[in-house]
């Protein structure tokens, strides 16, 4: 438990310490850009070590729920953790994101500690990392398109659609399952499956958030359509159509 806590403690301190790093060198942009530049490199990192640990190097999440940690499964998990713990201090101090994110990275936090303190059930919590994770990336990208004014473009198009896609395919029918067989295993604890299903209802409650954002963007396309095809409809005048 000592190494394990060392190994947290060393990932906090290397997430500070690249986030100080990147303030030092971009100087002109702001804090929230470096921060964001931390965690887009932590989504594609832990997106790529958590789905080669649920998918691949095993035991598989949907069966074995419950299971002993493995040594791979801590590592992910204590360099998760440590970002969490730099991410939700940083989002206090700054006062930038809303009460149901700030809940999300609480939960995510106290479930880390209490899989890696009771030295089982890394197996789903992986699981969750992983179809969580994996649209962090695009939705950082989406940030810096933002910033660059180059969002209204095919790329930004391109970053929401796969964003929205992965994020109901993976993190909302994917954790559906991830969640189904750690319930109804008899292996983990109670109070993990209760922070399980809490964070599903956060996922629940971002994805709310999301099919409002997708509607939005479709009535404004919607509106820009319409109003493009009035203004090319040739106008009648006195019955005739204007000349072109």
């Amino acid at each position: 438990m000592v190494s394990t806590v060392l190994e947290v403690t060393c990932s906090l301190v290397s997430w500070l310490s690249l986030y100080a790093c990147l303030c030092h060198r971009n100087k002109h942009r702001s804090c929230e850009w470096n921060c964001r530049l931390v965690t887009l490199l932590h989504g594609v990192i832990v997106t790529c070590l958590s789905g080669y640990v649920a998918l691949l190097d095993g035991p598989w999440p949907l069966t074995h729920a419950g299971s002993p940690n493995t040594s791979l499964q801590i590592h992910v998990l204590s360099l998760t953790l440590g970002y969490f713990i730099f991410d939700l201090g940083w989002c206090l101090y700054f006062q930038t994101e809303g009460d149901l994110m700030l809940f999300h990275h609480t939960l995510s936090i106290c479930g880390m500690i209490m899989v890696l303190g009771l030295g089982k059930s890394a197996t789903e919590v992986n699981a969750v990392v992983f179809v969580s994770e994996i649209t962090n990336p695009l939705l950082q990208t989406r940030w810096f398109l933002r910033e660059m004014g180059r969002y209204h473009t095919f790329l930004g198009e391109v970053v929401d659609f796969f964003f929205v896609f992965l994020f109901l395919v993976l993190r909302i029918g994917g954790g559906a399952l991830i969640m189904y067989a750690m319930v109804m295993s008899p292996d983990p604890s109670w109070l993990l499956k209760a922070g399980g299903l809490a964070m599903y209802f956060v996922s629940l409650g971002f994805m709310v958030e999301i099919c409002r954002f997708v509607r939005r963007k479709m009535l404004k396309k919607y509106h820009s359509w319409t109003s493009l095809r009035s203004s090319n409809a040739p106008v009648k005048t006195n019955g005739h159509l204007t000349a072109h």
